[in-house]
């Protein structure tokens, strides 16, 4: 008998429980557990039809990642989901938690679904770079139709039961808290209704009217051309749902194997799967004992009202925690709690939240234009501008008002996290934040650690992280962290070709052939040419540009010109003031095809997070990967810089930078850990 299954029988139905934490993974036990299971109901005359439910908070999880990269112990998976779809007696899915990935297509291969209001159901394989693999994509639509499957794999999101309900995913609602027993009595009303076990795969009617058009799935590529570029995935889901409107069942799951085979062994998914691993990944943290404390916070204090301060602080109001918001003037104040109900309201006319929970967020703050009124706070973050004096006054202030054991926390982004603790009393208590714009969006954190700060703020800021929605990477102290240090090495080669002239649409082409969503110049144009770059005190193409009032998209054109709808088209002005500053620094003009242009600009952030890498900065270097996706949206499906310099080959990355060294001096220099690993044909997962 399974350790994991519990079977009873109930007005002649027999319940088969399943019951594996955290999440009854489709383990080998549990395999086994729902085949013990149905075998004893199948060979009981008193049982007429079976309700499979599940113990603990959810609903089968999907495969149990444990197992991946063993040998598999039977029964195989689709063994048993192929017993449950040709057993002899009616089978109803009893859903709570999560149904998705594999849960969700065990739930297919019953008769019927039932499930509690608050159940999530999907199919997210495409996040992974693949598609659902045991039938989800021929099975999903033969009961919600070819429209609702491809928004609903291509998309991976999960829907809430009531919406699963209305599509056709499940077949009835359940009261909350009561699932066993209604799914029992939706059972017993079937059989007395004289329900049939019409399996999902034999039905047609939702298919049927999709059949022989391929005009449908030619009009969805081209709806969705700009999110799928890249990936493989949507477009492989795309066609096996074709497949289950145009061909037989059984040659729609062979189409289906192939499709997934395909994925499985591609760079993309491969890509996809790491990403998802190194994620989880990052809120490990070395060295730091299980034990320590998270200490409490119950209160924020946040300082400047501007961009970043609103930002952060919607954070913690969205998880119903009161913020303190400090200005230095009421006019800056209003201004920024403004732009927060905005974004509330903005957020309410799309549906995403209730105007009583608007207010109910707005609530939440008091603000003030009194450091004082932050000497309850749990956790203080300045968010004032980027400069090490005005910082620095901030924290000194915060020292003399902040009660003691109180978090002090700074949002820079570039600036020396140690010099900022010095100004304290408390340095143990000082600890970067650093979030990214837009805060409130951008799921990144980097948590800067000093050299004095204690482990419990560590391991307080990580777990807040998550509290609040974010993905924490831990960094150390040096100018820009991870991620700015990194990219900015891109930036500094993008300025020198420019110079050497390449044409900054040239350059823009081949990083967006690359996968970003845009190049460096269109996201300086975009973002403002004052903004980026606003303290150098050099003589750049992109001061010039300012002088001549070019500042971007909101004014007078910037890198490009712009017509009324903002498309961009090569700017003649910014030619000749390119042309001018290379003659006065006396730059030669040189030619660069594509493959040199790549190289340039993306070799040295390889390069810069090996440096990274070496002195500690980054505890791993699936961390900094990322911090480079999710802080400057490097394309997931390379997997991040450090992932994707391994498909390109370390010896190779060496090799073209030791030419560019020649050529252009030490910026290019090798890593001593990149030439390293590259000599020993090790990754940078083995440094």
């Amino acid at each position: 008998m399974s350790d994991v299954m519990h079977f009873e029988v109930e007005n002649g139905i027999a319940i088969v429980t399943i019951d594996s934490p955290p999440v009854n993974a489709l383990s080998q036990a549990v395999r086994q557990g729902i085949t013990d299971g149905f075998q004893q109901a199948w060979a009981r005359d008193d049982v007429q039809a079976i309700v499979l439910i599940c113990g603990g908070r959810t609903f089968f999880a999907g495969a149990d990642i444990s197992e991946f990269g063993k040998p598999l112990q039977g029964p195989d998976l689709l063994s048993v989901l192929d017993g449950i779809e040709n057993g002899s007696k009616l089978t109803i899915a009893a859903i709570h938690g999560n149904a998705l990935g594999g849960g969700l297509e065990l739930a297919l291969h019953c008769h019927y679904r039932i499930a509690v209001p608050s159940a999530k159901l999907g199919l997210p394989e495409v996040h992974l770079g693949l598609l659902p693999g045991a039938g989800g994509t021929q099975r999903l639509p033969r009961i919600v139709g070819v429209p609702a499957a491809l928004d609903l794999m291509t998309s991976g999101r999960p829907i809430g039961a009531r919406e699963a309900l209305s599509v056709g995913v499940i077949d009835a609602l359940a009261e909350e808290g009561k699932l066993r027993d209604d799914a029992v009595a939706y059972a017993r009303r079937l059989l007395d209704e004289g329900a049939t076990l019409t399996r999902v795969r034999d039905r047609d009617d939702k298919v049927a009217p999709y059949r022989n058009k391929p005009e449908i799935y030619d009009d969805f590529r081209r709806q969705h051309a700009r999110g799928f570029r890249g990936f493989k995935a949507p477009e492989n889901i795309i066609k096996a749902i074709q497949a289950a409107a145009d061909l037989p069942f059984d040659q729609g799951i062979q189409r289906e194997r192939e499709l997934f085979v395909e994925l499985r062994d591609s760079k993309e998914s491969a890509a996809q799967r790491y990403a998802f691993f190194a994620e989880r990944e990052t809120a490990k943290v070395p060295g730091l004992p299980k034990d320590t404390p998270v200490l409490p916070v119950t209160s924020v204090g946040v300082i400047g009202a501007g961009t970043m301060g609103g930002g952060i602080t919607m954070n913690f109001l969205n998880i119903g925690m009161p913020v303190t918001l400090v200005e230095a003037s009421q006019e800056a104040l209003d201004r920024g709690i403004g732009v927060i109900r905005r974004n509330y309201e903005t957020s309410a006319r799309k549906g995403k939240l209730t105007n009583e929970q608007v207010e109910k967020r707005m609530a939440l703050i008091t603000p003030s234009l009194d450091y004082a009124a932050l000497a309850g706070a749990d956790l203080v973050i300045e968010a004032v501008f980027e400069s090490m004096a005005i910082k620095k006054e901030v924290f000194a202030r915060l020292d003399k008002i902040a009660k003691p054991g109180a978090i002090l926390a700074s949002n820079t982004s570039f600036l020396d996290l140690d010099e900022i603790a010095a100004t304290t009393s408390r340095p143990e208590n000082v600890i970067g934040l650093h979030f990214f714009s837009p805060a409130n969006v951008m799921r990144l954190l980097e948590v800067v650690r000093g050299q004095k700060t204690a482990p419990a703020v560590i391991n307080t800021a990580m777990q807040l992280a998550k509290k609040i929605g974010k993905v924490p990477v831990l960094a150390g102290v040096c100018d820009g962290f991870i991620a700015n240090r990194a990219m900015r090495t891109r930036g500094v080669q993008a300025d020198a070709l420019v110079l050497e002239g390449v044409a900054p649409a040239d350059i823009d082409r081949v990083i967006y052939a690359y996968g970003f969503a845009m190049g460096p110049f269109q996201m300086t144009d975009l973002v403002g040419l004052d903004v980026i770059g606003r303290d150098s005190t050099e003589k750049t193409v992109r001061s010039e540009l300012v002088k001549r009032g070019r500042l971007g998209q909101k004014q007078g054109g910037g890198y490009y010109d712009y017509d009324e709808n903002r498309r961009p088209t090569p700017s003649p002005v910014a030619t000749e003031v390119i042309r001018e500053v290379a003659a006065e620094k006396g730059i030669a003009p040189r030619t660069a095809d594509d493959a040199e242009i790549l190289a340039r600009l993306l070799y040295p952030v390889v390069n810069e997070g090996a440096k990274i890498l070496e002195e500690g900065i980054a505890i791993r270097a699936s961390d900094i990967d990322v911090a480079l996706m999710m802080g400057y949206n490097w394309p997931v499906y390379t997997g991040g810089p450090m992932f994707w310099a391994e498909t390109v080959g370390l010896a190779n990355i060496v090799a073209k930078l030791k030419e560019l060294e020649s050529r252009y001096g030490a910026a290019f220099k090798p890593a001593a850990l990149l030439e390293q690993l590259a000599a020993s044909g090790k990754g940078f997962r083995d440094a």
